[in-house]
Formats: C-alpha cells, sequence, structure tokens
C-alpha cells in the first residue's frame, strides 16, 4: 500500500496587507521617475540587469521561437498535428501531455478511466514517444514538454527517442517545465512530498549539467501562477521565490551555482492589461539578475539571465463571442513581444470550449507571424525604453515583489511557505477580488458583463473519440506482453533502490524507460519509496 506523506499542519503568518496591482495616474512624468537611474535600471539590451532584454540584438538577429502547444489523442494524432504546424511555419514544438501522463498513470488504470488523450496526448511507454516524434528529427527542432511530477520520466523517455534516432544529446535543446512547488500552489498535478520532488529535480539539473548541455533543465512557471487568480506582482514574486528555491536546493546537492543557473528558464502569462504586462517582464528580469548576483554569487552571465517562454492568458478567453479571443490573443502576443520573451504561444479562439481545432491553432500562429513581420516592432530592440509609464510600472511591479520575496524570507523561504498554505491563501484572495470586480462591473469583460450578444453563434469544436482510449489500453497490453519482462522488472527495482539511497535517479530512469517499463511503473516504484503528498485544506 502507498505510505501516505501528511504535510505540517498550517501556520499563521503574519497577513500583509492586501496588494494592489501598481496603477498608473491619468499622466506620468519624469517626477514620478525621481529614484530611477538609467544606467543602474535600465542599461542596455543583452547587459545587466537585462531590463532591456537577454540579448544585444534580440529579434533582429533572432525571432522568439513560435511554439504552439499541441498534443490531444492518441501519440499518432498529435504527431500529425506536430508535423501540420511545422509545415505552416512554427519554430518549436510544445507538448500538451493528458492527465493520466501527468500524475503518474498508465492509461489502463483504473483513475484514468475517461481522461486517456482529453487535455493532451496519452504517453505510456518508450513505444508512444517513438510515435509522437516520428519523422521528426530531434537534433534539428527545439522541443518544450509541458510536464511535472512525471517530467524526469518524459526527459528519459525523449533522450530514448533521440538515441534511436542517432542523435548527439549533446545537440539537443529544448525545455522540461518541471516545476513542481507550484503544483502545489496552483494545479495540483503533483505526486509526491515537496521534499522529494525537490530531490527528482537536483538530480535532474545534476544529470542534465553533464549529459544534456543546451537543455533547460527547468521552466519556473509564473503563467499557473497567474491562471489561478493571482495578480501580476504576485505571479512575479511567487515564481522567483519558486526559482531561488530550486537553486537553494541544487546547492544544498553539492552543485555550483554556475554549473546549473544558466540551464533554468521560465515561463510567464500575457494577460490582458497590456502595459503592465510589458513592465512585468522587465521587471521579473531586472529582479532576477539581481537575485542571482547578489544573493547567490553566480559570475556567468548565463546565470542572470531570465530567458522566458511566455503564453496568453487562457483565463481571459471567453465562451460568449469566441471570436473576441482573436483580438485579445493579439494584444497579450504584442505585449510579450515588447516584453522580450525568447518563444511564445499565442491560443486559439476556441479554448475556452475545447482543445483547438487545426483551423484555429492555425490562426493562432498567424497572429504570431503577422506581429513578427507585419508589424515593424522588431525592428528596433525594447521600443518601449525610456517610455515614463512603462518605466515606473517597472519600477512599481519590482519594488511590490521585492516586499512579497522579504516576507517569504522571513517565513522560512517558499517551501515552508507554501506547506503553510500562505501563498495559496494569497493567490486564492487576489482570485475572489477579481470574480467580485467583475460580478459587480468594476472591471468590463467584453461579451460577458458588457456588449453582450442577444445570440451566440455556435463555432466548431474538436471532440475527442472515445475510441481513442480502448485503443490505447489495448496497445498497453500488447506491449507488456511483448516486451522482456524479467529486463523491465529489474529495470524497476533498480530505480526503487536508487530512490531508497542517495544515487542520481536519472540514469535507472533512462534504463527503466528503455526496458520499456511505463510511465505508471516507473511512478509506482518512487511512490513505493517517497509516498504521496496530502494537500491540507486552506481557509
Amino acid at each position: 500500500m502507498t505510505q501516505k506523506t501528511r504535510k505540517p499542519e498550517p501556520v499563521s503568518p503574519a497577513r500583509p496587507e492586501p496588494t494592489r496591482e501598481p496603477s498608473l495616474p491619468a499622466v506620468v512624468s519624469q517626477d514620478d521617475l525621481s529614484f530611477w537611474e538609467p544606467q543602474h535600471d535600465l542599461g542596455y539590451p543583452g547587459e545587466f540587469p537585462f531590463t532591456r532584454g537577454v540579448y544585444p540584438s534580440m529579434y533582429r538577429g533572432r525571432l522568439w521561437t513560435m511554439r504552439q502547444y499541441a498534443g490531444f489523442g492518441s501519440a499518432a494524432e498529435s504527431n500529425r498535428r506536430y508535423h501540420y504546424l511545422l509545415s505552416q511555419g512554427q519554430t518549436g514544438l510544445s507538448v500538451a501531455f493528458d492527465l493520466p501522463t501527468q500524475i503518474g498513470l498508465d492509461s489502463d488504470h483504473p483513475l484514468a478511466r475517461g481522461e486517456v488523450g482529453k487535455v493532451g496526448v496519452a504517453i505510456d511507454s518508450l513505444e508512444d514517444m517513438q510515435e509522437l516524434f516520428s519523422r521528426i528529427p530531434l537534433e534539428r527542432v527545439s522541443t518544450s514538454m509541458t510536464i511535472n511530477s512525471t517530467a524526469a520520466i518524459l526527459l528519459a523517455l525523449y533522450v530514448a527517442v533521440a538515441r534511436l534516432q542517432g542523435a548527439s544529446l549533446a545537440r539537443l535543446s529544448g525545455t522540461v517545465q518541471n516545476d513542481i512547488l507550484k503544483e502545489y500552489i496552483a494545479r495540483g498535478t503533483y505526486i509526491y512530498p515537496l521534499r522529494p520532488a525537490m530531490r527528482i529535480i537536483t538530480d535532474m539539473f545534476a544529470w542534465c549539467r553533464d549529459d544534456l548541455p543546451h537543455w533547460n533543465t527547468i521552466s519556473v512557471s509564473g503563467y499557473h501562477i497567474r491562471e489561478a487568480g493571482s495578480t501580476d506582482v504576485q505571479e512575479v514574486a511567487f515564481t522567483l521565490a519558486n526559482a531561488i528555491a530550486y537553486v537553494e536546493g541544487a546547492l544544498a546537492a553539492g552543485l555550483a551555482v554556475d554549473e546549473f543557473a544558466p540551464q533554468i528558464s521560465f515561463f510567464f502569462n500575457a494577460h490582458s492589461e497590456f502595459l503592465a504586462q510589458i513592465a512585468k517582464f522587465r521587471a521579473a528580469r531586472r529582479l532576477w539578475a539581481r537575485t542571482m548576483r547578489e544573493r547567490f554569487g553566480a559570475r556567468d552571465p548565463r546565470s542572470l539571465m531570465l530567458r522566458f517562454h511566455a503564453q496568453t492568458a487562457g483565463s481571459s478567453l471567453t465562451a460568449q463571442q469566441p471570436e473576441n479571443n482573436l483580438v485579445r490573443t493579439a494584444i497579450q502576443c504584442l505585449a510579450a513581444v515588447l516584453g522580450g520573451c525568447q518563444s511564445l504561444h499565442a491560443n486559439a479562439l476556441d479554448e475556452a470550449l475545447a482543445l483547438p481545432t487545426e483551423e484555429a491553432a492555425l490562426l493562432a500562429l498567424r497572429t504570431q507571424q503577422i506581429i513578427a513581420h507585419e508589424t515593424g516592432v522588431t525592428n528596433t530592440i525594447d521600443p518601449v525604453a525610456g517610455s515614463y509609464a512603462i518605466e515606473k510600472l517597472t519600477n512599481d511591479i519590482e519594488s511590490a515583489a521585492q516586499d512579497y520575496l522579504r516576507k517569504i524570507d522571513a517565513m522560512g523561504g517558499m517551501l515552508r511557505a507554501i506547506e503553510s498554505g500562505y501563498v495559496q491563501q494569497e493567490i486564492q484572495r487576489s482570485a475572489y477580488e477579481y470574480q467580485r470586480e467583475i460580478e459587480r462591473g468594476e472591471r468590463a469583460v467584453v461579451g460577458v458583463n458588457r456588449f453582450q450578444a442577444a445570440e451566440e453563434q455556435a463555432i466548431p469544436t474538436l471532440r475527442m473519440d472515445p475510441e481513442i482510449e480502448r485503443a490505447q489500453v489495448e496497445r498497453l497490453h500488447t506491449l507488456r506482453a511483448r516486451r522482456d519482462a524479467a529486463k523491465a522488472g529489474a529495470a524497476l527495482a533498480e530505480v526503487e533502490r536508487r530512490a531508497r539511497g542517495g544515487e542520481n535517479l536519472m540514469p535507472a530512469i533512462l534504463a527503466a524507460v528503455e526496458a520499456f517499463a511505463t510511465v505508471g511503473e516507473i511512478s509506482d516504484a518512487l511512490r513505493r519509496v517517497f509516498g504521496e503528498y496530502q494537500e491540507s485544506v486552506v481557509v
């Protein structure tokens, strides 16, 4: 039976005053920047503190990666979507996995029933992963995988496919999300207690440092924090607090900061408040650079760079008048570009209703391409720099985020702040206030509480064939019957042995996936050692 590990009882930290989002006066002037020093706070693109961007030439040298998030049904279906998007000009892959894969359950597990292939692609084994990337040369494409509690297993599967293709691991590029702390805060697809989960992450840091030098070992994700209802300030503060916890964990595991920090990346939300989003990205970049230099003594410039992927705000999409979502997404994409993102996903207009259709996904990609090639905003590096409004918002967001970081430090760090329920409570309060503003009509949402349509127009939506789940389960059973059971069993035993000790888990996980052990079986081997996380109720 799986051991259950319960969190410490919540403590009650001193309740701070509600954090309001920074706002601008009707007119902003130089007087509002009286303490702003351009040389200290702004600098040049590609130079500390990286306010103006992490690279000297930014988009004049290379456009951001257009990485449309996709994955649904079977590996074969998702593979067809990837080839279609690549043929239409997409420049990187971004893989969505279904819920069973995210929480380490095979497709035939009773709790997976009805969820197989629904919100992402179902991946149980190396056989599925090979199908997912069929005819896609992994040496020549950058891949992002949105996976967290099972990130080590999915990364091992990706590496195994690359090996079968004869690819050089040193040339693989991409990102595995791997941000487990935000799962406890905002999403809920965790498996293990916090500290064993952190051990898996630091094992990945160490292994990738040596074996996958161009792979981003983590994408610290503010996106989901914002989707859960946080403010922009909270998104920056809690994301960086999570990143600080990962750095501290890696240092405690014996890694030197400049050995792993260049492989840390970030993921932020491009929401609807246009100027605030641009300022948010600039503030986060500057605050991270200063944190890494002053707090952790990083010296490699790459360790100071906050490189980030952005995605437009799913929570801003409306089921009412869904065509309006095209406008929302275009504005949010532009904010991400003016804010200096390194890669970008544009949501499709139908995502408030279902997974995107092929036509809707293409329109989302075209949105990015129009911004890149028709607007002229890529011709000048950081064209918003020096704007009184932008610089004031950047300063205010950075200052308010620093206040949160000080409070979290006073609690004993981010792990303790999560265990106490403090972070979750702050986000819940912000989400409640945001919803109340909409309900009271203080915040306008076009088509929802303003400018409603008498009759809503139906649009085509994507529907999953129930046959997909049956076929996936049958495929899994066939694999188990065909594989070398003794070899798979021995590989799983080695995963469990290493989990009980202190050896790096990644070599054993890679050997297990190459022996055709499944995602669920490897996750269960770790569950037997680490137990499962039990969330405490936050009130």
